[in-house]
This record gives structure tokens, C-alpha cells and sequence, in this order.
């Protein structure tokens, strides 16, 4: 045979139809000739499809520099340069990079060539593209691994539900080895805790959704209970008739059982075993709710213990432990299935009576259940309850009122000895909540300056001088109108705002007093003080202030109307604020005289100036003997002591005539005028001034 150079080998490939090169052009498998050095000499159409190198790319150059990377492994590297450094070849799968660098494996057959066949020296090479099988392979060793070493158990069943594999979570999980269940129905694991409806609803949605998702109740090997959580898919092959089931569970029981325990400790009383508040207002709700749509009343009721208090002290804790889970197990014997009976705290117990008549029977039953001895240690204790209801939809308030509501309904039963039941009345609540209302505009009110004084003139008998007024406070409501004192003080009497509106009324009035005798007027005022405002600890700091403010007013002519009706507890500290106040020159006068209960006491304990007979007696003097009696006694009484007197509620001529024949120093009332805002005042004023001349006489 003659030699060849490597210039010739195209020739030598292309030589007749059953040489290499013609199988070359149709094998999807690359195919490189190499010379005995390694060297790329040709290369066919696939390789440069499966590489991305050309032909005059590779030519020339060694396949491993071509593509070998660094993801290639060393030691198939070293065999395969072994075989070919013996001339032997090798046959191996390795991991090549494209052009692009994309990972591409290869099965590569490399075969060395003999000069006498085909006259070139090197090596061929074929190389298969097993890249889908290698990852095909990956995935299969990926999920048999999940399969193995999945914490969750995995069970496979075919067409008619036999098992046919299970993993080891499974045989840790159940207690069954997979020769045990191998072919079985998993009715194996069967607990008998569900119904045949719950499996034909779980076997339905696997045949129209292909999956079911949920909680089972099993059983081990053992006889143990547990519960899993459960998905459950159909996997459908390439043949339609072909496919199996995948169910894959965990055990959650301990979970549940967690799950269960802090449930019981978030909704339940540890001692008596009935629902706290917070499962008693997530029951309201529903119970109001179902209410509303039947159309029934839902009854609330609060029930207490009474003198439990005593047994604890007497007993020790204990005992009354013992006592409260007694009367527990009464009250639960007593209730109805759809009855919630609850205990808040303490002896504190509340029952939930949907459907109920609005009447107070069930009510008492319940307390005839409650009565009777309970033992405690050697001896016996006597256990009555008191009791409060109220019904819904007539009490429509939230679950937490109702409870408040049952709750002041019961109070009243204990503050009159206990052992009985009382309805609330809805009607009490909603005139407290009008007064927080109004409170809460008055409160704005005084913020917003809707507050207003009116001056009542203050006139003397003597000479028909009008030496002051009273200055009543009014409130121009934005929506209302103008508000006369008696349809807003009542609520403001023993509130919070009972000292700021007093305050709001002597810092105005003293404002205007100033300003009239600034104006050259010499006009008193008369300021009204509550009770509580006068025992306040900054009442006689807070008049000092305002003095203050005003260094040109003389305080003599400000006179501070105490009402003798209104209760005055420390009469002490009454007196001695109202010496202080007479201290620094104000005048004190004790206003509504004769309508209290102490008024010698108070006429005699407390340093008064002047004495204001009620308004009610002067009104009806005339008609009535008892009121002219009263009103001829004060004013003989104040004579007397020598202080002067001025009758209020002075409505006519003949009132006035008569008050002069008795000695009355002082008048007010509609007779002389109503109340006026202080720039119609003036304008009276100077009327009044024309029809009585006379100067006015200084006391």
C-alpha cells in the first residue's frame, strides 16, 4: 500500500459509497478524525451543529482545548488521554461546553485508525449526545432521593388502590414495613372515625379535579390514633387507561393536640371548664346575629355569688374553688344545648338564652338551681346568687354592654340583700348616654365660646335703685338655639365641666363688671357657685388670679351665691373658704334659702352677707299661707342677724308692695325685668334710670 499524506484524506473519505465519509453525512452523531497527535483533522456536519464550532475553527486543534471546561471531570480526562497516549482510544461519557458555553455531555467511542485500511494514522471519534439522558437521570436520582429521605410519607397505589411502593417516612409514620402493605388497600390504616360520605366526597373531587387535599384520622400499626394532613393526586402516564394515585402525609397529630390545648387555654375557664369571656363574646356575636335573622330575643345574663367573698376569707381559696366548680356543675345540668353558660372571673358567671321570652322565669329557675348547702371540708355552706338580665334586640347595644348592662342589673339586686334577679332597664342607659352626650358638647362649647352671660337686674325697695345684677349663664347652641340654664346645668351638676363652666362664668362676669365700672357704672354682680366648685382645692387661688387681671374692680361689688340647697358635707371648710373669699372683699350671699334641709345651720355656721329667699316661695305668697309664712320668718330671721334679704321670683307689682310691708331690702324677677345680654342691659338701664330717678343708696 502506498503512503498518503493528511493533505489527501477528503479523497480517501469521499472514495465509494460504503467509505466513512458517506455514513458521515447521515449520522446525527458527531464524528472528528484526529491525527496521532490529537489534532483536529476533519470534522462533519453534526459536530458543528451539536458544538457551535465550524469546521475551520476546529481544524487544527485539540478536541479537549476545544471543549473541555472546568465542570469536566479530571478523571475521565486522564483515562481518555491514557487510552489515546496507548493508541488504544476509550470509550467514555464526559461533560463537554459549546461554543456558547452550554453545558452538552457526550458518549464518545474513539477508536484508533490503521494506516493499512484507510492510509492515515489517528484516531475517529464518535460522539453521541446523551445530555437529555443525563438529566433525565439527574431527576430520576433527585426525586428517588425526596422519595427516601422525605420527612413526609409517600404511598403510590395503581389503578384498582392496591399499594404498589411506600417510603420509609411511611413505615416511621404508620408502623407498617413495605412488605406489609405491598399490594394492600391503605383501608389498612382505616381509623372508622369518618363517615362513608366523607370518603365518597374525597374520591369524588380526586375523579373530577385529579387531587383532594385535607385531614384524616388514622390508625397505627399499634391501635394509636392520628392525624394526618393529606394530598392526594392523580398521575395519568402516556396511556390514557394508564395512571395511579400519590398520596403524600404528614402526622400533625401533635400539632392538633397542641393546637387543641391552647385553644382550651385561650376559651376556657382552667377551674370550671366553660368558656372564658373571649369565647363568650365570639358566641355573642353569632347569638345576635341569629337573632336578628329569626327574630327572637337573646337573653343575658349575669350571675353572681352572694358572700362568696366570705367563704374564701373563712375557708381558704380552696374551698372556694370548690364551691365555684360546684356551681358550675349546677348551672350546666340547669341550661339548655343551645345555652352558653360562661364564667368571667372570680364568682362572676354569664349565660347566653337565645330564644327566650322576654320575661324573668328562666331567670329564677336558675337561681332556685344555684340555691342550696355545697360541703365544704366537715361543714356545709348555704350558696345563694344574684342575678341581672337584659334582652336583646330591647337592649341593642354591642356584646361587651350587654354584659356591662346584665351586670348593673345585678348590682342592684345585691345592694338589696341579694338572692334575686332584676331586669335592666335600657331606658336608664340611654338617658346616661344623652348626658355624656351633652357633656360632651358643653365641653366643646366652652372651647368654642358658644357660652353667653345674661343679667338679671337686682333692684332696692328703698328708693327703687337698681344696684346690680345676676349674672345667669345661657348657651346659644348652633343646632338648638338659645338654652336656658335649666335645660343644661342638671347635667353638668357633679361633672367633670363643673368647675371649668364656673370658672368660665366668674372669669366673664368679672370681664364685664370691670368693664362697667370702667363705663363710670356703679353696678354689683352677682356670680352663682356650686358646691362642688366652691370646695374645689384652686377655687380661692383661681379668684385671686383673676383679681389680678382686673387691679382697678373693686371686689365688694362681686357677690358669690352659694346654694344653700345644694349639700355643703364639710361645713368647716365651707366656712372657712368663704372667709377667705370675704378676705380678699368679696360679698357671699346664701342663695335658695329655706329649700334645704339645714338652713339654720348653714345661716348660722357660715359667714353669709346676704340671704336670697327661694323663688318658689315668693311666686305663690300670695295664694299660699304656709309660703307667706316662710318668706315673713326669713326675712324676721335675717333682721335678726342683721343681714339684708332679697327675694328672687318677683313676678308682679303687688309681690313687691307686699315684700316692702315686710321688709324685704331687695328684689329680682320678671316684675322688673327678664335676663338681658349685656348690651340690652344697658339700654334697660338707662329706661329704668328715667322712670326712677332717685340716685341709688349705698348699703
Amino acid at each position: 500500500m502506498t503512503d498518503r499524506s493528511d493533505n489527501d484524506l477528503p479523497d480517501l473519505l469521499s472514495v465509494g459509497p460504503n467509505r466513512l465519509a458517506i455514513l458521515t453525512q447521515y449520522t446525527r452523531n458527531s464524528v472528528l478524525i484526529t491525527d496521532r497527535g490529537g489534532h483536529i483533522r476533519w470534522v462533519n456536519d453534526s459536530f458543528v451543529r451539536s458544538t457551535g464550532y465550524s469546521k475551520e475553527e476546529a481544524i487544527g486543534r485539540k478536541p479537549g482545548d476545544l471543549l473541555q471546561g472546568t465542570g469536566t471531570d479530571p478523571g475521565t480526562i486522564a483515562r481518555m488521554r491514557d487510552g489515546l497516549a496507548r493508541g488504544e482510544g476509550f470509550d467514555e461519557e464526559v461533560l463537554n461546553y459549546t461554543r456558547d458555553g452550554d453545558p452538552i455531555w457526550f458518549r464518545i467511542n474513539c477508536s484508533p485508525l490503521d494506516r493499512d485500511d484507510c492510509g492515515h494514522d489517528g484516531f475517529i471519534a464518535i460522539q453521541n449526545d446523551i445530555t437529555r439522558l443525563k438529566e433525565s437521570q439527574r431527576e430520576l436520582r433527585i426525586a428517588a432521593s425526596v422519595f427516601e429521605r422525605s420527612h413526609d410519607a409517600i404511598m403510590i397505589t395503581d389503578q384498582n388502590n392496591r399499594i404498589i411502593d411506600i417510603n420509609p417516612a411511611f413505615s416511621r409514620i404508620t408502623g407498617y414495613s413495605k412488605a406489609e402493605v405491598m399490594g394492600r388497600s391503605p383501608a389498612v390504616l382505616s381509623s372508622g372515625q369518618h363517615s362513608r360520605e366523607f370518603y365518597q366526597a374525597m374520591w369524588g373531587a380526586i375523579e373530577r379535579r385529579h387531587s383532594w387535599r385535607g385531614e384524616i384520622t388514622n390508625r397505627r400499626k399499634n391501635g394509636e390514633l392520628f392525624t394526618e394532613l393529606v394530598s392526594i393526586n392523580r398521575v395519568q402516564l402516556d396511556h390514557p387507561d394508564e395512571w395511579y394515585h400519590v398520596a403524600v402525609f404528614s402526622d400533625i397529630t401533635a400539632l392538633k393536640n397542641h393546637a387543641e390545648a391552647m385553644d382550651r387555654v385561650a376559651n376556657y375557664d382552667d377551674l370550671t371548664g366553660l368558656p372564658n369571656q373571649r369565647l363568650l363574646t365570639s358566641r355573642m356575636y353569632r347569638a345576635l346575629a341569629e337573632a336578628d335573622r329569626s327574630g327572637t330575643a337573646l337573653a343575658v345574663m349575669q350571675l353572681d355569688l352572694d358572700q362568696f367573698k366570705q367563704i374564701n376569707d373563712r375557708f381558704g381559696h380552696a374551698a372556694g374553688d370548690h364551691v365555684l366548680a360546684t356551681i358550675a356543675k349546677r348551672l350546666k345540668a340547669a341550661v339548655r344545648k343551645e345555652d352558653t353558660l360562661a364564667r368571667l372571673s372570680g364568682d362572676e358567671f354569664v349565660l347566653l338564652l337565645p330564644d327566650l321570652e322576654d320575661d324573668l322565669e328562666a331567670c329564677q329557675r336558675l337561681l332556685n338551681q344555684v340555691r342550696g348547702p355545697v360541703a365544704v371540708g366537715p361543714t356545709t355552706v348555704s350558696i345563694t346568687a344574684s342575678a341581672g338580665v337584659t334582652f336583646y334586640p330591647e337592649d341593642t347595644s354591642e356584646p361587651d354592654r350587654l354584659i356591662r348592662h346584665a351586670g348593673q342589673a345585678m348590682y342592684l339586686v345585691k345592694e338589696n340583700g341579694g338572692d334575686g334577679c332584676h331586669r335592666f332597664d335600657p331606658g336608664v342607659i340611654r338617658h346616661r348616654e344623652l348626658r355624656l352626650q351633652m357633656l360632651g358638647e358643653l365641653s366643646e362649647a366652652i372651647r368654642q365660646d358658644q357660652l353667653e352671660l345674661h343679667y338679671q337686674p337686682q333692684v332696692q325697695m328703698a328708693d327703687n335703685a337698681v344696684i346690680g345684677a345676676e349674672a345667669l349663664i345661657r348657651w346659644r347652641h348652633p343646632r338648638r338655639g338659645l338654652l336656658s340654664p335649666g335645660e343644661f346645668l342638671p347635667v353638668v351638676t357633679g361633672s367633670e365641666l363643673e368647675v371649668p363652666m364656673g370658672q368660665w362664668v366668674i372669669r366673664n362676669a368679672l370681664a364685664q363688671l370691670d368693664a362697667w365700672q370702667q363705663a363710670g357704672l356703679n353696678l354689683q354682680v352677682s356670680i352663682n357657685i356650686s358646691a362642688n366648685h366652691l370646695m374645689d382645692p384652686g377655687f380661692t387661688d383661681y379668684l385671686r388670679s383673676h383679681l389680678l387681671d382686673h387691679p382697678e374692680m373693686d371686689p365688694a361689688m362681686v357677690t358669690l351665691e352659694v346654694l344653700e340647697s345644694t349639700a355643703l358635707d364639710d361645713m368647716q371648710r365651707a366656712g372657712n373658704v368663704i372667709g377667705e373669699c370675704r378676705g380678699m372683699g368679696f360679698q357671699v350671699a346664701l342663695d335658695d334659702f329655706g329649700t334645704g334641709y339645714s338652713s339654720l345651720t348653714y345661716f348660722r355656721a357660715l359667714p353669709i352677707d346676704l340671704i336670697k329667699i327661694d323663688q318658689s316661695f315668693i311666686r305663690n305668697m300670695m295664694a299660699d299661707t304656709s309660703d307667706r309664712a316662710i318668706v315673713e320668718s326669713v326675712i324676721f330671721l335675717a333682721k335678726q342677724f342683721r343681714r339684708p334679704v332679697l327675694a328672687e321670683g318677683v313676678e308682679t307689682l303687688d309681690h313687691a308692695d307686699v315684700l316692702r310691708q315686710m321688709g324685704c331690702e331687695q328684689i329680682q324677677g320678671y316684675g322688673i325685668a327678664k335676663p338681658l345680654p349685656a348690651a340690652d342691659f344697658l339700654h334697660w338701664l338707662r329706661d329704668w334710670r328715667q322712670r326712677y330717678p332717685t340716685p341709688p343708696q349705698r348699703r
